[in-house]
């Protein structure tokens, strides 16, 4: 994958002292705007850094969660006792061993820890073990006899809204109906639209596992890859009828996460059976386990109208969302919020009437994966931007340009844009790159047929196309979510100690709280300390949260302590601080009086400040689906060229070009690889990624099955253009970069099939049947 040239930060120009010309500038080793190098780059790669599934405690016990075959049945009876019986195990716990609250969720408590009366999904934990041998635990699990009547469960979205209730709150999880504008309002030309989107799995590498350590105090401390423990320390307390300061959650090192990481079903089980026996418990779920519990991306049915006049200019847009929120609640009101409000994309809409729907069924789970209810209805409004393209005889890019979003236009939810949104300017940039070389087909010349270098296809039956898409995302929570962090910044001689609840997910925000140290105080060496819950809370990792908020919060205490320290030298010198600098590891005056170096300046001295970040408050959507919901917004344009085998119906993505709103640059090597892996991520949701079901049983949880794509299926990735206008709310101006890039790129290479092929490819992942051309259609 290629990508924009590593950038440096602003580099200041020297002059030397005893020569008559200027050096020429030298580049910054660190500060923002510098591509400074991971924290945990040496550890991952010499096999030292800490995951989860390799902790040890003397004494340790081995954990197995029973789950249920079935994805809808009434529990009749749980035998446990052939289990416990068994040498070796030393507990085994079902739901009338739960002490506290016998459910959970981020937002509406719905999921239980154990299956009580009803299982509700295929893979639901219904007990726990705890035994002296992993191979014990396993089969201890699989020798506790349930009872089960087997019921007809409801698979079809569509149809839970007549079905029997499947949870006490009903099917229904919550329902957004957006009115904008006039609804008699119609166009000269009216395109309709149908569109399914499919279960995406986040596929987090390594294994979600954790250790569940009792205290003497009658707590239990959790070891765990969490991506956000201060919630999950509070979900984990109520379940035990503990209060919160008696369970502690330390992060450990966290291999990457794509949103809610872990699986509620291998954490809680976990401290039950430590507390229950009195030792340390470790559990380390199975890739198959991991299917089957943790969240997946929000299975979606879009119907869409579009209308527009007769020089493409959109008059109105109308649609239904359907989300499948699976068996419980979990984001899945969050998700909808977003799909309703991005409906339309960054176009700009007179009128807009959007209903939206988030229904419980007895599929897997659905919750917070990137890009939540915004990739999907990317998918579907760019599908319908091709179709009035197509109608209009117009060129698709034409179409977007001309109805492209600005500044200070109205989102159908009646807020106002008022963050930057270069929009044009984004497909501008991607519209007038060079495309690439087409394939050499001369004899002796090898070339890549969509099958790969020895696909069976007939290079005569491949057609090239290219595609278009506009994205855009949310930043932060919305809807009034408190999205408060705190940071604090210590200080000793001339190292520095950044506190913070933050994090690190694979984001790079580690990286980021040394860079806002090194820019604000001067200092080199800066350390981040591991993370749990005696901290302060940071809330969780997702949406550009910690770039924002607890960056926010690092750059404030730092600032602090900057200013406790220059107090005293400036009052020496009878001037104010604001006259002060700290560049390049010196601390100069305006006028030259004063240089010193920042070592001398923090010799002996030990300083520390603690601050909060907290940007300005949001609103929830009412009734009519109208509120200024959202703190800030981020927009990415990407353009995709592939190859299509019209015979054979497979797709290989050549090319994709990509142009992005970051606000500004503050790590150039990191910005690169999350846009990167954010591209990769959005071919797969578009090609290969779908976790089937058969009437609610998973098929084939493994990673041999579930089709992720790998260095062989990713194109090159070209990032030629990176708009840095920065948001004047935003700490240093900066966007969320990961989520945005993964909404774009399905939509556009689902484009680019389109162009190729002719046919409308409304549903993603893309089928080899709905790319084969129409002339080899019978």
């Amino acid at each position: 994958m290629t990508g924009i040239a590593d950038g440096v930060g602003a580099a200041t120009a020297i002059a030397a002292a005893t020569s008559a010309t200027t050096a020429p500038p030298a580049p910054s080793t660190m500060g923002l705007g510098v591509s400074l190098a991971a924290t945990d780059t040496a550890a991952k790669a010499s096999g030292t850094f800490p995951y989860a599934a390799d902790l040890w405690a003397e004494g340790l016990l081995w954990a197995a969660v029973l789950r249920s075959p079935h994805p809808h049945a009434r529990i009749l009876s749980i035998d446990t006792a052939q289990a416990a019986a068994m040498p070796g195990v030393r507990a085994v716990v079902t739901h009338a061993d739960v002490p506290g609250d016998a459910a959970h969720g981020r937002r509406i408590a719905d999921r239980p820890v154990f299956a009580k009366d009803l299982v509700r999904h295929h893979g639901e934990p219904i007990a726990a073990v705890a035994a002296d041998h992993p191979d014990t635990a396993r089969l201890a699990a699989a020798a506790i006899a349930v009872e089960y009547e087997v019921l007809e469960p409801v698979t079809d979205p569509e149809q839970a809204f007549a079905a029997e209730p499947l949870h006490p709150d009903g099917n229904l999880v919550r329902h957004i109906p957006l009115r904008f504008g006039d609804p008699e309002a119609t166009g000269d030309v009216v395109v309709e639209g149908l569109y399914r989107i499919g279960r995406q799995d986040p596929a987090p590498i390594g294994a979600e596992a954790g250790l569940a350590v009792p205290r003497p105090d009658g707590g239990v401390e959790l070891y765990t890859a969490s991506t956000d423990p201060h919630t999950d320390r509070d979900l984990a307390a109520a379940c035990y009828g503990l209060e919160p300061d008696r369970v502690k959650v330390v992060v450990t090192g966290v291999p990457g996460a794509m949103g809610d990481r872990e699986d509620p079903g291998t954490q809680l089980p976990l401290g039950l059976l430590a507390l229950r026996t009195g030792r340390p418990v470790k559990l380390a779920a199975t890739r198959e386990e991991s299917f089957l519990g943790h969240p997946h991306r929000h299975p979606t049915l879009l119907r869409y109208r579009h209308h527009a006049d007769a020089e493409g200019k959109l008059v109105k847009v109308e649609a239904q969302i359907l989300l499948d929120a699976g068996a419980y609640a979990d984001s899945s009101a969050d998700a909808l919020a977003a799909a309703v409000s991005f409906a339309c994309g960054p176009y700009v809409v007179p009128h807009a009437f959007i209903e939206g729907w988030a229904v419980r069924t007895n599929n897997p789970p659905s919750g917070h994966v990137r890009g939540e209810g915004a990739m999907q209805v990317c998918a579907a409004y760019e599908g319908q931007m091709d179709k009035l393209a197509a109608k209009l005889g117009l060129d698709p890019a034409e179409l977007r340009m001309r109805n492209a979003m600005a500044t200070g236009d109205l989102l159908p939810t009646g807020q106002t844009v008022t963050c930057p949104a270069p929009v044009a300017e984004l497909l501008r940039a991607v519209r007038d790159e060079p495309l690439p070389a087409l394939p050499k087909d001369e004899p002796g010349e090898d070339w890549l047929l969509p099958g790969g270098p020895e696909g069976a296809g007939d290079p005569d039956a491949v057609r090239r196309g290219v595609g278009y898409a506009l994205g855009m995302v949310h930043m932060l929570g919305a809807e009034g979510a408190d999205e408060v962090s705190t940071a604090t910044v210590k200080v000793s001689g001339s190292v520095a100690t950044v506190i913070c609840a933050a994090v690190e997910t694979g984001q790079g925000f580690s990286t980021l709280a040394r860079q806002i140290v090194q820019e604000v105080l001067g200092i080199e060496e800066v350390h981040v300390a591991s993370v749990d819950t005696d901290q302060p809370p940071a809330g969780p990792a997702a949406r550009g949260r910690h770039t924002w908020v607890s960056g926010g919060a690092v750059e404030r205490a730092a600032k602090m302590v900057r200013t406790q320290l220059l107090q005293p030298l400036a009052h020496k010198f009878g001037m104010s601080t604001e006259l002060l600098s700290i560049a390049e590891g010196k601390i100069t005056s305006y006028d030259g009086v004063l240089s010193t170096t920042v070592d001398e300046a923090f010799a002996g001295k030990e300083l520390w400040a603690t601050a909060q970040c907290r940007p300005h408050p949001t609103e929830p959507l009412d009734e009519a689906g109208q509120g200024d919901a959202f703190v800030g917004m981020a927009f990415c344009a990407v353009r995709a060229v592939v190859d299509v085998d019209i015979e054979l119906g497979l797709v290989r993505v050549v090319d994709m070009t990509v142009a992005q709103d970051v606000g500004r640059v503050l790590n150039p090597r990191q910005l690169n690889a999350r846009i990167e892996a954010g591209v990769t991520q959005g071919i797969g949701a578009a090609l290969t990624e779908n976790l089937r079901t058969s009437r609610g049983v998973v098929r084939h949880p493994d990673l041999t099955s579930y089709a992720l794509p790998t260095a062989v299926d990713v194109p090159d990735i070209r990032i030629v253009k990176l708009v840095e206008e920065r948001d004047v709310v935003a700490p240093f101006g900066a966007k969320a970069v990961s989520a945005v890039p993964v909404v774009t790129s399905p939509a556009a290479v689902a484009a680019a099939v389109r162009a190729a092929t002719g046919r409308p490819v409304n549903r993603l992942p893309i089928r080899p049947q709905a790319a084969v051309g129409a002339e080899y259609r019978r």
